[in-house]
């Protein structure tokens, strides 16, 4: 049943972005004057579920759920009406309009998924505003994978600054990076300020990536699978790992650094719980696993809760719908440029 409901929201979902999709183009076709002689939801290859004609528009459903289409006289679109093309053209046809208005209403279409876009972005501020960790509250830094760390960034920097421009929050640190393609990072390290230069080449390395960084925390455990190392040893939920076989440790970094990789290995780990100090032995499993899951930087940090009401909501959304344009079109300049290796 999971399964039906699903395929019935992609389905519905797919119907209206398609449905406002081709009303751009629909809605421009008419304000200039040009007949539309299909409107259909899926393409009526052969017949169609449903269709009646209102006007000189016959609106329909086809039966094949690969898109939909506007038919508009004297344009070859997907119904590929050559015939009507050998025809002179006549003045309610698309190819009789001047070029910036065939222009907007080949683009009508993109135009209506842009300001959708917009509107949803908006109506997501007003809902559910923003919540986020300002990065000033970030106090233990961040901890890197080891493409960072081939920068010269090391676990625990605080980053300030990309090529002068203050960061305001940690998510977009490595997106910044390679899409603005940065030049300069700027870290806090054990108090004093330092510049690390980005080679050149870097960009197609960090491309790859997923994920390179995150914000430093205290080895905390938040969860125990039943059965494991970690549970059978006695460990509680809110115990913190102080040692590693007699060596003090108080990140989770440096708790992965010490036993990754490493499999079917007992460690002697020093357990903080409350007042109180324990010793206990935990193995990992073949996976290298001990069978913990750990705190992570919400639990830590509270986060900036932003509630915007309706009007307020309204530049927000537009402004985040034009931040996400601009970095789209940023990595669509990548794809031409080989050194970045974005193909």
């Amino acid at each position: 049943m999971d399964v039906i409901v699903k395929i019935a929201q992609l389905l519905v979902s797919l119907s209206i972005l398609i449905v406002l999709h081709e009303l751009g183009h629909f809605t421009l076709a008419r304000i200039f004057k040009v007949r539309v002689e299909k409107f259909y939801l899926f393409f009526d290859a052969g017949f169609s579920l449903f269709r009646k004609k209102i006007g000189d528009t016959e609106y329909g459903i086809g039966w094949l759920p690969l898109g939909g289409y506007v038919k508009i006289s004297g344009m070859i679109d997907e119904s590929m009406d050559r015939e009507q093309m050998k025809q002179p053209p006549k003045p309610y046809e698309f190819r009789s309009k001047k070029a910036w208005q065939r222009l907007l209403i080949m683009l009508g279409g993109v135009m209506v998924n842009f300001f959708l876009a917009l509107l949803i972005y908006i109506l997501v501020f007003f809902k559910w505003g923003e919540e986020y960790v300002p990065v000033d509250r970030l106090i233990y830094g961040y901890s890197f994978e080891q493409e960072f760390k081939d920068l010269g960034l090391k676990n625990g920097d605080k980053i300030l600054a990309l090529d002068g421009k203050v960061v305001d929050r940690w998510v977009s640190i490595h997106h910044d990076i390679v899409v603005n393609e940065t030049q300069v990072i700027q870290v806090e390290r054990d108090g004093a300020i330092m510049n690390i230069q980005v080679p050149a080449g870097m960009t197609s390395k960090l491309l790859k990536l997923e994920y390179v960084m995150e914000p430093r925390v205290l080895c905390e455990v938040d969860g125990l699978r039943e059965g494991g190392s970690m549970e059978r040893a006695g460990v509680q939920v809110n115990d913190r790992i102080i040692g590693v076989n007699g060596t003090p440790i108080q990140f989770y970094d440096e708790f992965k650094d010490m036993t990754r990789k490493k499999i079917n290995t007992t460690f002697d780990l020093t357990i903080l719980r409350g007042m109180d100090t324990l010793q206990i032995q935990a193995s990992t499993d073949e996976n290298g696993m001990f069978g913990i899951s750990r705190k992570v930087y919400f639990d830590f940090f509270d986060p900036v809760v932003v509630k915007y009401s309706f009007l307020q909501s309204i530049p927000a959304g537009i402004n985040r719908g034009f931040e996400i344009t601009g970095s789209y079109l940023k990595q669509l300049k990548m794809l031409f440029k080989p050194e970045t290796k974005a193909y």
